[in-house]
């Protein structure tokens, strides 16, 4: 059993959730963090390592690394920086020290690439998956805390916004610490060493429409909703880009809106290039929670 494990963006929900899983498994784990401020209250146990990302490689030996970084924005100049290049380096500092085995946490969308951080997150897993290392590249399909944001819209009486009807996409999600076992299952599980391998959380797959349905139920609260028109959506994006060609910070936000309108036109799920759709069925499943579940629990909080 692979008993040394590196691991990069500790400080985020998923690596977080990964540190606690490595550590409750019995692993030695360092976590290399860009500074002391990113060290998060909860992670004791962990060594830490603050400082150039490259340079833990330089005082420990380890038998994995574990990569759970992504980039904050996802415009181009912070995708490339982070997604691939930072990336890089650490692969070719985890090859130079003789480290056996890369897990690297991606993402299930970058089967339809549009967006600047798919094609950052695209040419990193290529570089991956052909440099001789033993790998496992994971593709979760949607997070709990990305799909939660209108808890408290709902909470307050507030609307529940969506695009369209409700029902133009739908997806898998999976929890921090489903996530996070099967992340750690890598290392010791041959039957995911040289592959890609997109996963998703238990149950069927979910519409946003469903979703709100389900936050009115569980709060009491009269169903409200307010769409948006893709359309609309299309012409803001539109106006953004043209103002782009000028300014950096319209650019930025038309890249915010288009990430935005990716993932209220696209599924999270595996997507089939032969029927040319996504299909729920051949999505992955795994853990025991669910996003219904987590907004049980979010609804109870005080």
């Amino acid at each position: 059993m692979s008993k040394r494990v590196v691991l990069f963006g500790a400080s985020g929900t998923t690596g977080k959730a990964v540190a606690k899983e490595l550590l409750r498994c019995g692993y030695e784990i360092v976590c290399a963090l860009r500074s002391t401020s990113d060290v998060p209250d909860d992670l004791s146990g962990c060594k830490i390592r603050p400082g150039a990302l490259v340079d833990v490689f330089g005082t420990e030996k380890f038998d994995v690394a574990i990569s759970c970084i992504a980039s904050r924005t996802g415009v181009p100049e912070d995708a490339w920086a982070v997604d691939y290049q930072a990336n890089s380096d650490i692969l070719k500092a985890a090859q130079a020290h003789s480290v056996r085995h890369f897990i690297l946490v991606s993402a299930i969308c970058l089967q339809k690439p549009k967006l600047a951080f798919q094609h950052a997150k695209l040419a990193f897993e290529k570089e991956l998956s052909e440099c001789g290392m033993t790998y496992s590249i994971v593709r979760p399909t949607a997070f709990f805390k990305s799909l939660s944001g209108q808890v408290e819209r709902v909470r307050s009486g507030k609307p529940y916004l969506m695009f369209g009807s409700g029902e133009l996409t739908s997806c898998k999600p999976i929890s921090d610490s489903d996530l996070a076992r099967y992340i750690v299952g890598c290392i010791d599980d041959p039957g995911r060493h040289n592959r890609m391998l997109s996963i998703g959380g238990p149950g069927p797959a979910i519409t946003p429409l469903e979703q709100g349905e389900e936050l009115f139920r569980l709060t009491g609260r009269k169903p409200r909703y307010r769409r948006m028109p893709i359309v609309l959506m299309n012409a803001i994006i539109g106006a953004l880009s043209l103002v782009g060609l000028v300014s950096k910070r319209a650019a930025a936000k038309a890249e915010y809106a288009k990430i935005g309108r990716y993932y209220a036109t696209e599924s999270m799920l595996v997507w089939d290039e032969k029927q040319l759709r996504y299909d729920a069925d051949a999505t992955p499943e795994f853990g025991r929670e669910t996003l219904f579940d987590y907004y049980a629990e979010l609804v109870r909080a005080p």
